[in-house]
């Protein structure tokens, strides 16, 4: 069987990072056509925008992508072509796991979390009033003759919603995950304590959802408390489900308990739609220069091979990335036990190792 999937290289160093997952995948002998689009800072002067509406036709059509890091200006410039991309294409969950490879460096062993974090609302749905706009004047006189609270007149205000579908589809398909993949706990993680309306909707939905699902433990932390939890016993931590904003920070905190963001794949997945992607961003300063680590990537790409039924191939693969980590000899500078080792191999031969372990 042949599967169509779209290829995104992405900027930066994606394109590269991209080349070696496609080969990697390639290499476990699933059939698949692979269909090349382009997205990010690189295509902007041609298209007058990151995300072409190629890019979105061509993801729609094949309903699985592959996607390499893209560059998200950070205060000027366009906005995030991935935020664009899951508001678009309605891509609710992000999957981030988070496992222990032995041979990367990392001050704890063993660990195996899964965060699933909502996508499409929270302080990320992009209702943003700039300071001293009209439309933030009226809002400060709005709240003041609604709630009675004045927001100072110099500021810049973020819209929070949370909703009770998109809570209740986020916290299902946490429990359903769990129960797919023989997870023990579900966690919901919030600040119910003190947004009482916005958290607080979003723990009620939750706790109503866990009664769907006696076989699977529940419980809930407060995001701060959560932080602390993970650095002291991530391993009492199994899976974690957790609005759009402390997803993407805990997602990042539990990154760090396995090695870091060049070690953590990651996924945007709606109903229809899923988008494989590493988690780390496209590091432009090491763009050609055959340095950069592909195991997020590539990991990636074993996400990718699970979602599409090719469980035996995403086995392999990932079996075969951990050989080559353990093993410690052709891989790049940041896997070794220092980062200027003469030993450290490029992105490609790194890549090349893979597929010699996959034979």
């Amino acid at each position: 069987m042949s599967h169509k999937i779209t290829l995104i290289p992405g900027d930066g160093v994606g394109p590269e990072i991209s080349e070696v997952a496609r080969r990697c995948i390639e290499a476990t002998d699933v059939k698949i056509n692979w269909e090349e689009v382009r997205a990010g800072a690189e295509v902007f002067d041609e298209h007058r925008t990151p995300l072409p509406d190629s890019v979105l036709q061509s993801i729609r059509r094949n309903k699985v992508a592959l996607k390499g890091p893209i560059t998200t200006p950070v205060g000027t410039g366009f906005r995030s072509v991935n935020v664009a991309l899951r508001k678009k294409l309605n891509l609710f969950a992000c999957v981030r796991p988070c496992k222990s490879y032995p041979g990367v460096r990392s001050k704890y062993t063993d660990i195996d979390l899964m965060v699933i974090r909502e996508n499409t609302e929270d302080l990320y749905a992009g209702i943003e009033f700039e300071k001293d706009s009209k439309g933030t004047i009226a809002l400060i006189d709005e709240i003041d003759k609604l709630k009675g609270n004045r927001i100072r007149q110099d500021s810049g205000i973020s819209i929070k919603p949370i909703s009770e579908g998109a809570s209740k589809r986020i916290v299902r398909f946490a429990f359903d995950y769990a129960r797919a993949n023989g997870r023990r706990k579900v966690t919901a993680v919030h600040k119910a304590n003190i947004m009482k309306f916005s958290d607080g909707l979003f723990l009620e939905v939750a706790r109503k959802v866990a009664d769907d699902y006696p076989g699977i433990e529940f419980e809930d932390r407060i995001v701060d408390n959560m932080c602390m939890q993970l650095v002291q016993k991530p391993e009492i931590y199994d899976v974690l489900v957790l609005p759009n904003l402390y997803g993407d920070i805990i997602s990042d905190l539990c990154a760090g308990l396995v090695g870091g963001l060049g070690v953590s794949p990651g996924a945007n997945i709606g109903e229809e739609i899923a988008i494989f992607e590493p988690t780390h961003g496209s590091a432009p300063k090491y763009k050609g220069m055959n340095k950069v680590n592909p195991t997020a990537i590539i990991l990636s790409g074993v996400m990718m091979l699970r979602h599409i039924g090719e469980e035996e191939a995403a086995r392999r693969l990932e079996a075969a990335v951990a050989k080559v980590i353990e093993e410690g000899k052709s891989v790049t500078y940041d896997l070794k036990p220092h980062g200027d080792d003469p030993g450290a191999v490029g992105t490609s031969e790194m890549g090349e190792a893979i597929i010699r372990a996959l034979a």
